[in-house]
């Protein structure tokens, strides 16, 4: 099973990196690949918040899953639908507060649909640099807001 792990730190407080970056319908805002984002559902007990959303990349719309831990910053996630190219793909992403501001981590487990025709290796190289690119933007979003 792939797995990758990136973190970024941010310099701003967990709990505001963790409430901006887990803003479902502004993700076309701060993340380049997604055109629209719409929250299907919302359902709070507790310390925890799940959401059932869509995202569109402009070709493509699927459904995801979301847990949100609210008190201690963690966030495990799921594609739910349409599944391909992946048979699944589990994602956790955790916020540790650390020396004045936030380091974000970001988790991907996943496994390929055998019939996705792009060998392993070029996937992992594109999900890599992807989320990269993405922890760098929504670094340089959140640190540009004021107060």
């Amino acid at each position: 099973m792939p797995r990758f792990e990136n973190s970024v730190f941010v310099d701003a407080p967990v709990g505001r990196v963790f409430s901006i970056t887990n803003d479902i319908s502004r993700w076309p805002t701060y993340f380049d690949e997604y055109k629209h984002a719409t929250v299907l559902r919302i359902t709070c007990s507790g310390s925890f918040t799940e959401l059932v959303f869509e995202l569109n990349n402009g070709v493509t719309t699927w459904r995801s899953w979301r847990l949100l831990n609210n008190s201690s910053h963690v966030v495990i996630a799921e594609r739910l639908d349409p599944l391909f190219p992946f048979v699944f793909m589990h994602l956790r992403w955790n916020y540790v507060e650390e020396a004045g501001g936030t380091r974000m981590t970001w988790i991907q487990d996943f496994e390929l649909d055998k019939a996705f025709g792009m060998p392993l290796e070029k996937v992992l190289e594109n999900m890599q640099n992807h989320t990269r690119r993405n922890q760098i933007n929504i670094k340089k979003f959140i640190e540009q807001l004021p107060g």
